[in-house]
Order: C-alpha cells, then structure tokens, then sequence
C-alpha cells in the first residue's frame, strides 16, 4: 500500500488524488467561506487573524500564500502592506479569491495582490524568491506533503519563514469525543443544507482525521530543511500553527 496515498478515509493511487481533491474544491469553491462560517461558529476568522499576527508580514516583502483561493489570508497580509502572490491548484476557488477582491474595488494586481494557478508540489517560481511561505488549511489536501514542503523550503530567501495554519488532533480531555463525533455527524449534513454537497465535506472531515499529527507534521518541516520550528496549538490542538525557517 505504499504506493497509495489518503483521500479521507480511502486510500488510492496518487495520480488519481489530486483530480478528485481538485473535484471538491470546484464544487465547494463558492460556497467555501460561508461554510467556514458555518462549521466553525466564526472561529475561523480568529484564527487566521492570530496566523497573520504571527506570520507579521511586513511592508515590501514578498509572500507566497500557497492554497490561498478565496483570499482570506492574503486580504489580510496585503493590508499590512506586503506584495502577496495568492497561488492555488484549483482555478475555480482562485476566481471566488478575484471576485471578492474585485469586491473590494481592487483590480487584478492591484493592492498588493496577484493570483497565480499553482501546484504546491511543483512550483513554476525560482528558488530564493519569497520572503515568506503561507498555507492554511491546504497542506492535508496536498497529495505529496513532503514534495510541497520541499517546494516551499526552495522558493523561500535565505532567513525565509513558513508558516502553515491547519487542522490537527485535539487533546484536550472530553473534548475530543465531542469534536469526533459534531464533525463526523453533523459537518456533512451542514454541507448538504449549505452547500448541497454533503460529501466533499464528509472528505473534508476524513482528510483532517488522516493528516499526521503535531509532533509528526513538525518533523516532515525539519526533513525538508526547516530550522528553529515550532508548534502552536490553538484550542487543544483542534487548530495548529506550525513555523519553521530556511537559515
């Protein structure tokens, strides 16, 4: 089975993962953020607000937010004033992402924004290129995670930092059990009313279920040549920030 890779809870052949991911997220994609809402109470936008505060892009510098689609990270990070390039695999989330900041009366390259239709395992940009690497909530959707922190770790400058805001494994006591069973039960039947797809989010929840765990999701970051990582849990470890940096 080693030549299989996870797609929730099946295991299948790596060339066939990346269409079938690419299947949920066009279906999902104009949807995506009222469901984030949704699933999460609200959550979501503490989180990303606390990733950015601790990514503290600044004014100038050039950023990388891989699996970024709708913009929500790089709405934020283009506010602190760094020129951010906003890279997805799926061209449909990437047009949710223009949309809304079309919204916003920015043009396409305008506030410190520009969208790219990018593979996070092969990367069409040159090494040393981005002061920092970005990616939240996509790094479990990748099919080769090693190969896209290698990428990441190659496109990054000298004293480049990467910082990745995923789903993890709660901890706390109690907790667990009830988060196991609101996610399985209830995340589906939430994508079916709101959405109308009840089973890419059943994938969703099954993908946050097969993803490593902090301490083993640190190391595939020091395999890739990261130093100085480090782990952030946020609520038990329902949410995790991990770092490293290219020294």
């Amino acid at each position: 089975m080693s030549d299989q890779v996870s797609f929730g809870y099946e295991d299948i052949a790596p060339e066939d993962k990346t269409a079938r991911v690419g299947g949920v997220f066009s279906s999902v994609a104009s949807k995506y953020d009222i469901m984030n809402d949704a699933m999460s109470g609200g959550l979501h936008r503490l989180w990303k607000d606390q990733f950015v505060r601790r990514v503290k892009p600044q004014p100038g510098e050039a950023v990388l937010d891989m699996a970024g689609g709708t913009g929500d990270i790089a709405f934020r990070m283009a506010a602190k004033g760094a020129e951010v390039v906003v890279a997805d695999i799926n061209q449909d989330m990437l047009d949710v992402g223009i949309e809304r900041a079309m919204e916003r009366g920015l043009s396409e390259g305008a506030g410190g924004l520009s969208w790219s239709c990018q593979n996070a395992e092969q990367l069409s940009y040159p090494d040393r290129q981005f002061d920092a690497y970005t990616i939240a909530f996509g790094i479990r959707n990748v099919t080769h995670i090693d190969r896209a922190l290698a990428e990441a770790h190659r496109v990054l400058k000298f004293g480049g930092r990467f910082y990745c805001l995923e789903f993890s494994t709660m901890t706390w006591p109690g907790m667990k059990q009830a988060y196991d069973s609101y996610s399985h039960k209830l995340v589906p039947q939430i994508g079916k009313a709101v959405a109308g797809d009840e089973n890419s989010y059943r994938y969703l929840i099954e993908s946050i279920r097969r993803f490593p765990p902090m301490p083993e999701f640190e190391k595939l970051i020091r395999d890739a040549g990261f130093a100085r990582t480090r782990v952030e849990p946020i609520m038990g470890g329902l949410v995790a920030i991990h770092s490293g940096w290219k020294i």
